[in-house]
């Protein structure tokens, strides 16, 4: 494994910084894209609140910005994003593709979003990068809400010891991770973290099934990345059927919840 240095969060700048570029080459391809557009078409069909009215969205730990992608394509085009990540090379190269986009280098362990002043707050895949600080980074987030707002999170996450020991192992023997600094959530650790913001439910689903292990991590294992999008459709077709299943719950790497704030007065019985 590479050396960094002695800091945890800045030894997590630094990898990122290393591979930056070859994070976003290999989730250009065609089936990590396609991937993408089944599984948010399908968990964000039905959300209507921010048709057709203006919203304002906030990406922490933002990356290539897979979340305004998200939120643009599947739930408003009326947008005003703000987005910050630690790494400067990610800053730097998405500032280089989109000069006017609203992004700056921040580090999310300290960064105070501005209270009540988001519609949508996403965060794709950055909470295990800073597990340590995970809670306390859920809760200002969440205080950035404006009241029915929606926070939505997609972490890796563990239902059962086998599949936390695998995600382990690949985590200690695969240069594009880091074990000493990121690590998955037992689901229910994930969970708690957003209902002890006083935040409540609105979609929880488990997608980390064998699609999901098959083409979301391209960049990291390039020889699951098989077949064409026949098979992604495929494979998704039966994936889903268990989503929202104890079995989907059981057997998943990845847990996507979507949690709204309460109105004011509506906070009791959380």
């Amino acid at each position: 494994m590479t050396q960094f240095s002695g800091n945890l969060i800045e030894r997590q700048r630094e990898h990122f910084n290393s591979i930056a570029a070859h994070y976003q080459a290999a989730r250009g391809g065609t089936n990590y894209v396609y991937l993408n557009h089944l599984l948010w078409g399908t968990v964000l069909k039905g959300i209507d609140r921010f048709r057709n009215r203006p919203a304002k969205v906030l990406e922490p730990m933002c990356g290539f910005g897979d979340g305004l992608f998200i939120v643009k394509n599947f739930l408003s085009d009326q947008l005003t994003y703000s987005g910050y990540d630690y790494s400067d090379a990610v800053i730097s190269m998405v500032r280089q593709q989109n000069p006017v986009l609203n992004v700056w280098q921040a580090d999310a362990t300290k960064y105070d979003p501005d209270p009540s002043n988001f519609d949508i707050v996403i965060i794709i895949g950055g909470l295990h990068h800073v597990f340590r600080h995970a809670p306390e980074i859920v809760a200002k987030c969440a205080r950035a809400l404006t009241p029915g707002g929606l926070f939505i999170s997609l972490e890796p996450t563990y239902g059962n010891s086998i599949t936390r020991n695998v995600r382990e192992r690949i985590y200690r023997k695969n240069p594009l991770f880091d074990a000493d600094t990121e690590r998955s959530f037992a689901v229910d650790e994930l969970l708690n973290m957003f209902r002890s913001a006083h935040l409540r439910p609105y979609k929880i689903v488990y997608p980390g099934l064998l699609s999901y292990v098959l083409y979301f991590n391209p960049d990291a294992f390039p020889s699951l990345n098989i077949g064409g999008t026949t098979c992604v459709k495929a494979l998704f077709s039966v994936d889903r059927l268990f989503y929202r299943t104890p079995i989907g719950r059981f057997f998943s790497f990845a847990t996507l919840s979507i949690w709204e704030k309460p109105q004011t007065g509506q906070q009791e019985g959380l």
